[in-house]
């Protein structure tokens, strides 16, 4: 039976999750009022211009659409519009020796390109992707949609079918070495290996499991928002200020106070009887959840960083596409140097993410806006400085080599961002960009809870907790939390 007095609640942060979480409070009946420290809403969904180019600063691949859909028609009102196209191309790929080979949504040309550019045999790609589905259809209701921290999770008949089929999973399996054994290419080894960091995660140590990815893909889609990523976010806004969601931009909480089952915010005359905590967990646990949150650092190994230039080119490529990869000669001692050395490889695997090629008004005529992003390691004491300098170096050789032009002289605009400005701008504990790493088989048990389990009223939301990182799993991890809500203060 839904409560008599609306209950009243406020969420820290207003990265996607907290949006997310704020809609879904406000549609059942909650009061709601989002505290953001930035002056403006989206956390790493963010955006820079300058002289005419427009950058997405942050996540650029765009996956499961009805998630965003869900929120935007939760009070069966479509009145926030968001429009979007699937991609027929889903990333092009170059290695040195000039082999290129598109990734096409289709299957069959999908099929038809691996045995042409890798001589690679179309059922091997079959049996993978047939595989990588059969994952997702054990793991993703489960798992991923549901507390892996509820005993309830575990009664239920659906989770007793999933746990009878684990061994199909790969959990005690290394990426890396089930790829090995599906692919005769090393090429192909290579793509597929990729989508371990899709999670800021290392094919080499990450479970097989990680091979469920790729069917989010190649199975449901990939796609790209009209008005570009961060029309995400701003649609989820609008759909928030609809629902009557408060917002107070830049103001940092400095310490979350509970007093007889309530909450306070710093000194604010306000109850709040739950509490969203958006932020990072690890960072909040050492700032303003301090006195009321502890992570256990021996379960907690940071994922993997970027390291971002936003250049403005002046000049189009037509051999580039929306998305693209560079790959490096040595995939396995690039994430050594990640992981084990806390440094950037001189031979980076390299992404390239181009909006102009789809959103044409993001850059000047016969212009492009490259997002240009090599994975980098956690803030470990490095000297981001020298480092970030010597990684254009490479990169600009590199892309040099691959494209035949001087990439360096076609800059125009550039703007950088580093794992120690990640850190800084979003909370991100080391600007690790999914809170833990997927590295061994019981990371997603590991994961920080969506509730706490010492402090009724105070819930957590966002990559860094359950189920993980990435826009599809932060959406989800708001659902799993606001239905806690919901069943613990019996709202709806």
């Amino acid at each position: 039976m839904k409560s008599s007095k609306p209950l009243n609640s406020a969420v820290i942060g207003s990265g996607i999750a907290g949006l997310a979480s704020a809609i879904r409070l406000a549609s059942m009946g909650v009061k709601v009022t989002v505290y953001e420290k930035s002056p403006t809403y989206g956390g790493k969904l963010g955006l820079w211009q300058r002289d005419g180019y427009r950058f997405d600063t942050g996540p650029s691949l765009f996956t499961m659409p009805d998630y965003v859909i869900d929120l935007l028609t939760i009070d069966g009102l479509n009145n926030v519009s968001f429009d979007y196209d699937e991609l027929d191309v889903l990333c092009n790929y170059f290695w040195e020796d000039k082999t290129r080979l598109s990734a096409f949504s289709d299957r069959e040309k999908l099929k038809q390109e691996f045995k042409e550019k890798l001589g690679e045999k179309p059922e091997n790609i079959d049996h993978f992707l047939n595989d990588s589905r059969q994952k997702y259809q054990i793991t993703n209701h489960v798992f991923l949609e549901k507390s892996l921290h509820k005993l309830s999770t575990y009664l239920r008949w659906e989770t007793l079918k999933s746990f009878l089929r684990i061994s199909k999973v790969g959990v005690f399996k290394k990426m890396h070495v089930e790829n090995m054994k599906q692919f005769t290419n090393p090429k192909s080894i290579q793509f597929f290996d990729r989508y371990a960091t899709y999670n800021g995660s290392n094919p080499y140590e990450s479970p097989a499991t990680l091979n469920v990815i790729p069917h989010y893909e190649f199975g449901i889609g990939a796609y790209f928002p009209k008005k570009g990523m961060r029309s995400i976010v701003d649609a989820l806004y609008e759909k928030a200020l609809k629902l009557g969601v408060q917002f107070k931009f830049s103001t940092e909480i400095n310490q979350l106070i509970k007093s007889d089952n309530v909450y306070k915010v710093d000194n604010e005359d306000v109850n709040y009887e739950l509490v969203v905590c958006n932020i990072d967990i690890a960072t909040a646990s050492q700032g303003p959840l301090k006195s009321l949150v502890k992570v256990q650092n021996n379960h907690y190994s940071p994922s993997s960083s970027a390291l971002i230039f936003y250049w403005g080119i002046k000049k189009e490529f037509k051999e580039l596409d929306l998305h693209n990869i560079f790959f490096s000669a040595n995939y396995q001692r690039e994430f050594e140097s990640i992981f084990k050395r806390h440094t950037i490889d001189n031979d980076p695997t390299i992404y390239v993410q181009i909006s102009s090629k789809f959103k044409k008004n993001d850059a000047p005529s016969e212009c492009e806006n490259w997002f240009v992003m090599v994975n980098a390691p956690y803030v470990e004491g490095q000297d981001w400085n020298n480092l970030i300098s010597e990684t254009k170096k490479n990169i600009l050789m590199k892309l040099s080599r691959s494209l035949g032009e001087n990439i360096q002289e076609l800059i125009e605009v550039e703007h950088i961002l580093s794992p120690q400005l990640i850190w800084d701008k979003t909370g991100s504990y080391k600007g690790a960009l999914y809170g833990s790493s997927s590295n061994n088989r019981m990371s997603a048990f590991l994961r920080h809870s969506n509730f706490s389990r010492h402090h009724k009223g105070l819930y957590f939301c966002g990559g860094s907790v359950h189920p993980g990182g990435g826009i599809p799993l932060c959406l989800l991890s708001a659902k799993i939390t606001t239905d806690i809500i919901n069943n613990d203060f019996k709202i709806c």
